[in-house]
This record gives structure tokens, C-alpha cells and sequence, in this order.
């Protein structure tokens, strides 16, 4: 019998195969900073392994319960509607617990600034320079207004504005807002992908900041992150006691 959580993170999938190496790095330093607690990775699309194959191999082993963490930033369909349906799906000796989105999150906020220090600017910058915070994307209003929050609270820190962008559907796009910032007479624009891996639309955002002076790397395996899988892991493991999810 298993009687520690295993940690399950869930992660969207993607053809270009820098998204499963960046989880998979990712994953290898959530491990390190807590090598008690098993960690599992599954893709909801594209990937292997799925999340329904990981959750049939944990069952079928003998454990108990699990905490299922999405990796994603945003709280919007995959999160609400997506997930819980595969883990509604989940064999039923399983017990999981859905853990929050990873955003927002002050931790996210360093990981930004960390991307852009490795990019090249430095704290002496920072009153001089516009930042765009390039996320994907979504449908989801509640996705989009946590986003524009995100830029909000970010241009307090010391910036010279930060505008938010979107790599798809919503407005605007990154390259509209390199344009805006530049209208604005920053001395200098940053783009800092708000997304974890690369791929199709953090490439677009890539294209997007042609006209920028620095564009930062994706979130990916930042110490910051991986710290806060392990906060919104410790958060769901704590918070009562373990039930099945349907």
C-alpha cells in the first residue's frame, strides 16, 4: 500500500518535441527539491505517457491517492473542463485531487524577471523599459482579465509600462503591443513569454517581438516554478482529507 500522494502533473502536450523535453526538465528539478514524493508526468494530447494511461499504471500499483496539478498558468478550459474529465474517468480505486493552476503567483513574477535578467537586462533597466507580457491566449475571459491583472501589478514593481498580449484569440498581439510601448517612449522594449514550454504559439510570440529589443526565454524549468508545483502540491495534499473525484 502507498500511502504518501503521488504528485501527477499534467501537462497540455504538443507536436514540436522542445514542449515534452522543457516538462520533462521541468519535472527532473521538481524531483530534486523533493525526491520523497513520487512525481509522474502525463500529456493530455500528443505525449506520451497520457494521463489516463499514468492514472491506469498508479491504480493497478496500489496507490491510494493522488494529486493532480495542471501546468498551466491560467485557470481556463483545459483546467475547468478538460481535466476534470479525465480524472472523472480515472479508475476507481483512485483517489485524486485536482491541485490549482500554477497562476497567478508572485513566484511567476521572478521567474519573469529572472528570464529577462538571463536575456540580458539588468534591475538598473528596468525604469526605462517596457515590458510586454506575451501569454498564448484564450477564450476565456476569467483567463484574459487574470492576465491584464498580471500586467497591472507587474508595471508597480519599477517598469516603465508592462501591456499584456496574446499569441491567439485575443487582442493584441505582441508585436501591436512592441509597437504601443515604443509609442509610449520606453527607451527600451522586453517581451517575456508568460507561457512554460516552447511550441506553435510561443513561436508566434517569438515572431511577434521582431521589433523588441530583448525577448526573454519561456518560463520552463525555473527554480521559481518548480518551487510552486511543490507550493499548489503541498496546498491540495493538506487541505482535507483525500476522496474520489466522481
Amino acid at each position: 500500500m502507498h500511502s504518501k500522494p503521488v504528485l501527477l502533473v499534467i501537462a497540455h502536450g504538443s507536436r514540436d518535441p522542445r514542449h515534452a523535453a522543457t516538462v520533462h526538465s521541468l519535472v527532473r528539478r521538481v524531483r530534486s527539491l523533493r525526491p520523497d514524493v513520487r512525481v509522474e508526468t502525463g500529456f493530455l494530447d500528443f505525449n506520451v505517457p497520457s494521463v489516463r494511461g499514468v492514472l491506469e499504471s498508479l491504480a493497478a500499483e496500489g496507490v491510494r491517492d493522488v494529486v493532480a496539478l495542471p501546468l498551466l498558468l491560467t485557470r481556463a478550459f483545459h483546467a475547468k473542463a478538460d481535466i476534470p474529465a479525465v480524472l472523472a474517468a480515472a479508475p476507481p480505486r483512485l483517489r485524486i485531487r485536482q491541485a490549482e493552476v500554477l497562476g497567478p503567483s508572485p513566484l511567476l513574477l521572478r521567474a519573469l524577471e529572472r528570464r529577462l535578467n538571463e536575456a540580458g537586462l539588468t534591475p538598473a533597466d528596468k525604469a526605462s523599459t517596457g515590458v510586454v507580457l506575451a501569454s498564448a491566449g484564450s477564450t476565456d475571459p476569467e483567463a484574459i482579465a487574470v492576465i491584464a491583472e498580471i500586467a497591472r501589478e507587474w508595471r508597480h514593481t519599477g517598469w516603465c509600462a508592462v501591456r499584456p498580449a496574446f499569441a491567439s484569440a485575443s487582442l493584441p498581439r505582441t508585436e501591436d503591443a512592441v509597437r504601443e510601448l515604443r509609442d509610449l517612449g520606453c527607451a527600451r522594449v522586453a517581451v517575456a513569454p508568460y507561457v512554460l514550454a516552447p511550441g506553435f504559439l510561443p513561436d508566434r510570440i517569438a515572431r511577434g517581438a521582431q521589433g523588441a529589443d530583448v525577448l526573454a526565454d519561456v518560463l520552463g524549468a525555473a527554480p521559481e516554478v518548480a518551487a510552486l508545483v511543490l507550493d499548489r502540491f503541498r496546498a491540495a495534499a493538506s487541505a482535507a482529507p483525500f476522496r474520489q473525484i466522481a
